[in-house]
């Protein structure tokens, strides 16, 4: 079977990540997804390189790896909208589109009109997904907003890192290795259209959905923010640690680090029993895990030195022998090369003209009928604008060639 988002159109006009990875997923899930650039430069990420694709003979194409992550499924389409000819263009595909995505500055794309109360005149039952650092309201709203600073600002650099003491005085706060912020944002993003166009079988209407970066950050703090709303306690960084669960975080052994992730008591006990020292779980000290949050130093240090006497292999194996939860740290390369991530087909291989094959990552979504496939690798600037404009807007070799010649496409 298709996709469950076959037949729905959305016009992506957002670049970098947030915008993106939500026209990414949605195109997953069979919505036909038209991508609109700018023309000779395009979204900002085919030139943050290197890396760069490399075509069938090993050398670099115009287009960075960091593009491909988020423009899979997608119909590339360069229209300058600065030009009266390409308002018309963009308001003649909305016409045709039921949902729209885009992350300029706010109000950026009134001066066009181009915004959402312009096209809701000529197709009320469009939906406009507007993404932004900050949101249309509040006195942040006209600032500009990428996902490192809302890390800082929306609180999630404070809790990572290694904590400040006294033998590691300068640790400072850390962001997270891939632009999560961005990332929520985007599912958030893809969560509240499909949401939309489902209100939209009722009502009858589109609507506009404005979401901002700082409120996802915020929003996803989860169990740190109720740590603080409800505890009390401004949560710190504590490195790899968890801040409710101990042991939880990861553990250098002989030769490598390796994580355990004992989350409950039951647990614990086996745990004790594989680092032989059974009568620890039975200690007044650590036999809750509310005592081990609360003795957490002193049971880390005494956990450290019984990991640190054999090597990883030894201890994943046994701790997997007892039921007790733990894993390796993988590097990038042995994540691809896992035979788990491979059985779940979260590698896959999509054709790509330049290059002739393309690895990418897979959906993780799984559905019993509908099929998630990958009909067309992420595109060349401009791939389809002829093909769009001549078959959805009946645009004639006439007219191309005259929008061609002034730039506008």
């Amino acid at each position: 079977m298709a996709g469950p988002l076959k037949g729905y159109r959305v016009l992506d006009m957002s670049r970098i990540l947030a915008g993106p990875w939500a026209g990414q997923l949605l195109a997953d899930l069979g919505a036909e997804v038209v991508k609109i650039e700018r023309p000779n430069s395009g979204d900002d990420t085919r030139h943050w390189g290197p890396p760069y694709l490399k075509d069938q003979d090993g050398n670099d194409t115009e287009d960075a790896a960091y593009f491909f992550c988020a423009n899979r499924g997608k119909k590339s389409v360069t229209v300058d909208i600065t030009h009266s000819e390409g308002q018309e263009i963009i308001r003649q595909l909305a016409l045709q589109s039921d949902v729209l995505i885009e992350n300029y500055k706010v109000g950026g794309l009134a001066k066009y009109g181009l915004d959402y109360p312009a096209l809701k005149k000529i197709n009320p039952k469009l939906i406009y997904c507007s993404i932004t650092g900050f949101g249309q309201t509040g006195p942040y709203a006209n600032r500009p907003g990428y996902d490192f600073l809302i890390q800082g600002m929306g609180g999630l650099m404070s809790v990572t890192g290694e904590p400040d003491n006294l033998d590691n005085k300068a640790a400072g706060p850390v962001k997270v290795g891939v632009a999560v912020t961005d990332l929520f944002t985007g599912l958030y993003a893809a969560n509240a259209i499909q949401g939309a166009l489902l209100e939209r079988h009722q009502s009858g209407q589109g609507q506009y959905i404005d979401l901002a970066l700082l409120d996802v950050q915020a929003a996803v703090l989860a169990n740190q923010a109720s740590n603080y709303l409800i505890g009390g306690t401004v949560p710190q960084r504590l490195g790899n640690a968890h801040p409710n669960i101990v042991p939880y975080q990861a553990f250098a052994t002989a030769d490598s680090h390796i994580i355990v992730a004992v989350g409950n008591d039951q647990q614990f006990k086996r745990f004790c029993q594989v680092i032989e020292i059974p009568l620890m779980a039975k200690d007044p000290l650590y036999a809750t895990n509310a005592n081990r949050v609360n003795n957490r130093q002193l049971l880390c240090e005494t956990i450290s030195l019984s990991l640190s006497q054999k090597d990883s292999r030894h201890w994943l194996a046994a701790f997997e022998a007892n039921d007790v939860p733990c894993g390796p740290i993988n590097s990038i390369d042995q994540v691809f090369d896992d035979p788990q991530i491979i059985a779940r087909e979260m590698l896959i291989n999509v054709i790509e003209s330049r290059s002739g094959s393309l690895k990418m990552v897979g959906n993780p979504i799984k559905y019993s009928r509908t099929k998630i496939e990958y009909p067309a690798s992420p595109p060349q600037l401009g791939g389809q604008t002829n093909d769009v404009l001549q078959d959805y807007l009946e645009y004639s070799e006439c007219q191309l060639t005259e929008l061609h010649t002034k730039g506008i496409i």
